[in-house]
């Protein structure tokens, strides 16, 4: 991998000051890099526009934290072009390295000494009047939620075609297992190994308390018919998008076409991560 791009979480001067000295190594191994212009001015480097690195390298690195990452796995799509995250945040599970592990990172990469993770990811629809009013693409998850003076959501669900139940909370999580350490594992959802093929559906706080989580097959489709009326309700996605829902408004989740690759170091052990992250063992 001889051409690498390099995206950075705004505003985070640490990352500019990291990524300056960074270059500087990747250039003396003769590595062509792409970074993007959102932060290449501070560099006083040449930029390329946040959405078109993908086309023109065989890694992506970002600098900052999981959030980061979801926005440019949603970003590239289906460009098939792997991600490596480097974690200049608190609590992330997506981003596989360390500020201090990125030169040894980096070697092992340009040895070949790496594995790639392939996660799946969502495709969200929503049908208003029988129309498509919003599609999108997400690696970790898509929520209904209620507004903060919203009443209880009426949120009836299919699988296939087939019902399921009525879920009455103060909202829904549609998850894949890249997902399940996020928003659904603090509703109580269960943990996922990232690489598994299955959905998880996880109320938020349900009225009916023997409601809880269910994992499908992946190539199960779920849909949601939100019967709320005069309620305030949104749709968000990976928890930085969003879109405000009306009644009779039916979500559709599938497993998209896409998924996202995520580079991973050669002594990197899952188990080992959620231990150190979720403080397991500790007293």
């Amino acid at each position: 991998m001889k051409r690498i791009g390099i995206i950075c979480k705004k505003g985070k001067e640490e990352a500019i000051e990291i990524v300056r000295d960074f270059l500087s190594y990747l250039r003396k191994k003769e590595v062509e890099v792409f970074i993007d212009s959102e932060i290449a001015h501070f560099l006083q480097e040449e930029g390329v526009d946040k959405k078109d690195i993908s086309s023109e390298v065989d890694l992506i690195m970002v600098f900052g934290g999981d959030g980061t990452i979801l926005s440019v796995a949603r970003l590239i799509g289906g460009r098939n072009v792997p991600i490596l995250g480097v974690n200049l945040g608190g609590l992330g599970f997506i981003t596989e390295i360390n500020k201090n592990e990125i030169y040894e990172a980096i070697d092992q990469v340009l040895e070949d000494k790496y594995c790639i993770e392939e996660r799946i990811m969502l495709q969200a629809k929503v049908f208003r009047n029988d129309d498509i009013a919003a599609s999108f693409v997400v690696l970790n998850d898509v929520v209904i939620n209620k507004g903060t003076l919203a009443r209880i959501i009426d949120l009836e669900t299919y699988v296939n075609k087939t019902y399921l139940t009525r879920f009455k909370s103060d909202g829904l999580i549609i998850s894949t297992p890249t997902g399940s350490t996020a928003y659904s594992l603090s509703a109580g959802g269960p943990i996922l190994y990232p690489t598994l093929n299955c959905l998880i559906i996880t109320p938020i706080c349900p009225h009916t308390l023997t409601h809880r989580s269910i994992v499908l097959p992946d190539d199960f489709t779920v849909e949601v018919l939100l019967n709320s009326d005069k309620e305030d309700v949104v749709l968000t996605l990976d928890g930085q998008v969003g879109f405000t829902l009306h009644k009779d408004d039916k979500i559709e989740v599938r497993k998209s076409e896409f998924k996202t690759k995520i580079l991973i170091p050669p002594n990197r052990d899952y188990f080992q991560v959620l231990r150190k992250k979720l403080k397991w063992g500790e007293r």
